[in-house]
Order: structure tokens, then C-alpha cells, then sequence
């Protein structure tokens, strides 16, 4: 795993590979992308700076400082995707590395806390509830798997974490509360589970299928071009395959 460490002065680069057992504690963003963003390549040639995607990392950065936390992870600069093999791995392994952060901030573009509603009340909950972070297939394992979700607005601000706005999340997602606690996932049928990424879309279609490997605990290849029918049969034959090693194994 590669972090972003910042250091004193507030300025930040990538960590080297970092072996499982020696990671330290982090943060990490959720968002959705949109043009600009900062790559890896970015990063190493110095050239992160000018685009629009980094005012996403200086935040990240910034609010891990201030939960005292020095790494931190974004996906679209901590993966060398030109990298196949290291692609392959940061799939399989997103939804633990999610998992595993220490706090998870949600940045939405599309929320801002500088709306008001007809009454001069904060109208952001509304947009909240709309908010196009919703709509994507990789958000869902990124709203379930950590811990601590907090959600910030465009302008930065904390408008809420995944507990004191867990209402609003299941009206959107429908998503039982228990999985949004921390239930153990598997108390919730394969089909209850598959429906939860049904509304949702990825920009690659096999991704939508891909997008729920830590839902259901597996790993496989990545095939892109197979399309979105291959990728789900292909889940599904895992899946089966994966309980029936587990039922297997209570048994011994």
C-alpha cells in the first residue's frame, strides 16, 4: 500500500510500498471523480499542483493534520493504474483499506453549506440527499466499510458522519441500518446485497460488478472488456464457490 505523507509544513508526497504489517495509522477520501484529477504520475513529476483535482488532496491532508493523523490515501494519486499488476491488488484490496482507515472523509462536490432554505434554515440536505456521490458504484463499499464516514461540503466544511446522518443515507441508498453499523455483511443474502449497486453506475461497466468484491469478502481477476453481464456471472460463480469453502470449513 502507498500513502500521501505530510509533513510539517503542510506540503506532502508518496510514501514507497508499504508491507501490510507495518502500515501506519491513515486516512482516506472518498469522492467522485471529475476532470483534472492529480494522478500518480502527477505526483512524481512534481505537476500536482495545477490541477483542480488537488484541491481535493490538500484537504484530505489538511483535515487528517487536524484529527492528528500524518497519512493519508486518495485514490486516483496512490495507484500507479499503468501499473496492471498493482491495479489488480488495489481492487482486490480497496474495501480493507477502507476498512482499515482510521477516518474516512467523504467530499461532495455538489453540497454546499452556503444554501438555505426558505426559512433561512441550512438547505444543504436536500442537495445532500441528491448529491451524485450516491450514484456511484465504487461510493458503496466506501460508505460501508470504514468505521468513521464524515461527510464535508464543497467549501470544507463537516456536515455530518455516517452515524448522525444515517437516516438520510438510508432514505437515499436503502441500505438496512445494520450494515451502515458495522454489521457482519454476510448476515445479509447475496441478492439483498447485490441490490444496493443496482441504482448505482460506473464509468466502466465491468466495474459495477468489481465494486463489490469486499461486499462479499472475495477476489478475482480484473477483465475488462468482458462486459457487465460476464463480470457479474463470473461474481456470482465466486461467490458460490467462496460459501462453499466457508460451510466446508464450520464443518471441519
Amino acid at each position: 500500500m502507498r500513502l500521501l505523507e505530510r509533513n510539517n509544513t503542510g506540503e506532502f508526497g508518496l510514501t514507497g510500498d508499504i508491507p501490510d504489517d507495518q502500515v501506519p495509522q491513515y486516512a482516506i477520501l472518498s469522492h467522485t471523480w471529475d476532470d483534472g484529477e492529480v494522478l500518480f504520475r502527477d505526483i512524481m513529476d512534481g505537476t500536482c499542483t495545477s490541477k483542480a483535482g488537488y484541491a481535493k488532496i490538500r484537504f484530505c491532508g489538511d483535515q487528517a493534520a487536524r484529527d492528528g493523523l500524518k497519512f493519508f490515501w486518495v485514490d486516483t494519486c496512490c495507484i500507479d493504474k499503468s501499473d496492471s499488476a498493482e491495479l489488480q491488488h488495489a481492487l482486490n484490496s480497496m474495501f480493507q483499506w477502507y476498512r482499515n482507515a482510521d477516518k474516512c472523509y467523504v467530499y461532495l462536490k455538489d453540497v454546499s453549506t452556503c444554501q438555505q432554505d426558505a426559512d433561512g434554515n441550512p438547505g444543504w440536505e436536500l442537495t445532500f440527499r441528491k448529491s451524485r456521490w450516491f450514484t456511484r458504484g465504487w461510493t458503496l463499499q466506501e460508505l460501508i466499510a470504514p468505521a468513521i464516514v464524515e461527510f464535508f461540503s464543497k467549501e470544507c466544511e463537516r456536515i455530518g458522519d455516517k452515524k448522525s446522518l444515517e437516516q438520510q443515507i438510508y432514505d437515499v441508498t436503502e441500505i438496512p441500518l445494520g450494515a451502515l453499523q458495522g454489521s457482519t455483511l454476510s448476515d445479509f443474502s447475496i441478492e439483498e446485497r447485490m441490490s444496493w449497486v443496482g441504482k448505482r453506475n460506473t464509468t466502466r461497466k465491468e466495474d459495477k460488478a468489481y465494486s463489490l468484491f469486499g461486499i462479499f469478502d472475495v477476489t478475482m481477476p480484473l477483465l475488462y472488456g468482458e462486459g457487465e453481464e460476464r463480470a457479474f456471472e463470473r461474481l456470482r460463480k465466486k461467490i458460490s464457490k467462496h460459501d462453499r469453502d466457508l460451510s466446508s470449513l464450520h464443518s471441519t
